[in-house]
């Protein structure tokens, strides 16, 4: 091992980025469908032995010696980035007459500013480097903070968090209520980069009983949580999840709304399968409505013909505000509440829009220079002011979350979620079978995780499934099935013994002290 790590700490040049290159994408493969987080006890020992090849050098500058190591992070998460969402470049090819050109920067574009995060990762833990096992801390620390900004610069995208791979199922999922994914995106690291101890014997033996037993802890507590719960909890409510499969080219075309209207309806009031109790609630996933309902009142007429006495249907669709100026229209992008009358009772409206895809960032200047967003069904969408429960028919109080709004942590409340049910709806058809959808599915089971509530998610051509409290699969459509799930989602409610975000936050912190102490004693010795 001691000469493995010697090869990869003298590399230089271009082999040096090569390196960096592939252990990034070979970390891509921790991550869903594949699920492979083995990997990740490979790239990272890689990653700490070329950071320690990138020694100071003689007469360098202060930021010279801050910068030097960012290419490294910024080639690493590139690989990682490139390998692990090729497939938002499907999305392009829908309509790909007009948006195939963009498909390389949406490919290669993304992912490589998504690498800027782990090269500041890697920025901030040679600030910290030592040697030994304090190097690993430092890395563990700068990528919980990187982790952290990635969640919320620029509205953030905390995509295939590293921590995730910590999380493959269920019983690994159970410590994001103790230490959110802020603790989890470094102690994954801290854990996953222990084997480049085997090349130096300093702090060797501390470091892996150290990582042996966060590991024996991360999967004792699952185990312990996991065996703990109810086994027959009462039925919260009972929920049909449409699932139609809509082509994604033909969804805004206006010679095949009403039939894809009809396919809604009809799904929808499907009797219930034997042994199924009829449903409280039916969703419909985002966007499912293919008009603007202020320009159909016959919809409204077919929704109080479909929704029977005490059940509630919730739906995608646009909402306007403003109609009839043109000036001062608003489109959102909303799940909407209708009754057993057929009436509009309630909306929630999306807040964290997707850039380039639901408005243009910077609209005015960069719509001078040709660039448009990707949906290309309505004007640009606006951002909701708010969330809140809607309460159904039947009493439980439902969270909504559009689309890529469940990816981020924390969002729904750690253990103290001001719901019964926490509801997702999406339109994944834009990614097609790729790993999109999987990886989408994942996060909202760690949303359920975080916030001790069951989650409900309808998508139009997958993944729709009912999760609960504690990330276990009820029951899941794949991608692109059709049909309707019937599920009774069980009424589960779990506190968090501690505040997660404040205790991730801590830990990263004394992670930051650790490395820096180390660091700065080794210094005074040099010296």
């Amino acid at each position: 091992m001691e000469r493995l790590a010697g090869k990869v700490i003298l590399l230089w040049g271009w082999r040096r980025t090569l390196v960096a290159l592939l252990a990034g994408a070979f970390a891509a493969l921790s991550q869903p469908p594949f699920d492979f987080f083995a990997v990740c006890f490979v790239s990272f020992p890689i990653l700490v032995w070329v950071i320690d090849g990138a020694a100071e050098q003689p007469g360098e500058g202060v930021l010279r010696r801050i910068l030097r190591p960012f290419p490294i992070g910024w080639w690493f998460g590139f690989g990682y980035f490139v390998a692990g969402i090729w497939w938002t470049g499907n999305a392009l090819l829908v309509e790909a007459e007009l948006f195939a050109w963009a498909v390389p920067f949406a490919v290669l574009g993304l992912p490589a500013v998504l690498g800027i995060f782990y090269g500041l990762a890697v920025v901030i833990a040679r600030l910290f480097w030592s040697d030994g096992l304090a190097r690993i801390a430092a890395l563990a620390f700068g990528f919980g903070v990187a982790e952290w900004v990635r969640g919320i610069a620029f509205t953030g995208f905390p995509w295939n968090a590293v921590g995730q791979a910590a999380m493959p199922a269920p019983v690994l999922m159970q410590s994001v209520g103790i230490v959110g994914m802020i603790g989890m995106n470094a102690l994954a690291v801290f854990v996953f980069a222990m084997p480049a101890l085997l090349a130096s014997p300093r702090g060797r033996r501390t470091g892996f009983a150290l990582a042996a037993l966060m590991a024996a802890l991360h999967a004792g507590y699952g185990f312990w949580r996991l065996n703990t719960a109810p086994t027959d909890p009462e039925t919260l409510i009972n929920v049909r999840l449409v699932q139609p499969s809509i082509d994604q080219a033909e969804k805004w075309d206006s010679t095949v709304r009403d039939r894809i209207f009809r396919t809604y309806l009809d799904l929808s009031a499907r009797p219930p399968a034997d042994g199924q109790e009829q449903p409280d609630l039916i969703v419909w996933p985002e966007t499912s409505v293919p008009f603007f309902l202020a320009e159909r009142p016959d919809a409204l007429t077919a929704f109080g013909e479909l929704v029977q006495d005490g059940q509630s249907l919730f739906v995608g669709a646009v909402r306007i505000e403003g109609y009839g100026s043109q000036a001062n229209t608003r489109y959102y992008n909303s799940v909407v509440a209708i009754n057993d009358s057929g009436e509009i009772v309630d909306a929630v409206d999306k807040i964290h829009l997707v850039p380039f895809g639901e408005y243009l960032p910077l609209a005015d200047v960069l719509g001078r220079l040709g660039l448009t967003q990707i949906v290309q069904s309505v004007s640009a969408f606006s951002a909701g002011s708010e969330r809140h429960p809607i309460t159904t028919a039947s009493g439980a109080r439902v969270l909504p979350f559009i689309c890529y709004e469940i990816i981020f942590p924390g969002i729904a409340g750690y253990g103290d979620a001001d719901a019964d049910l926490i509801l997702n709806v999406t339109n994944d058809a834009w990614f097609g079978d790729t790993p999109g959808p999987y990886q989408h599915f994942r996060q909202a089971q760690i949303r359920a995780v975080e916030a001790g509530r069951p989650l409900a998610r309808a998508a139009n051509n997958g993944i729709s499934g009912v999760v609960d409290a504690y990330g276990q699969v009820i029951d899941a459509f794949s991608v692109d099935a059709v049909g309707v799930l019937d599920v009774a989602v069980p009424r589960q409610s779990i506190s968090s013994p501690v505040n997660p975000h404040l205790t991730g936050v801590v830990l990263v912190v004394l992670l930051g002290l650790w490395s820096g102490l180390v660091s700065l004693n080794v210094g005074r010795r040099s010296d």
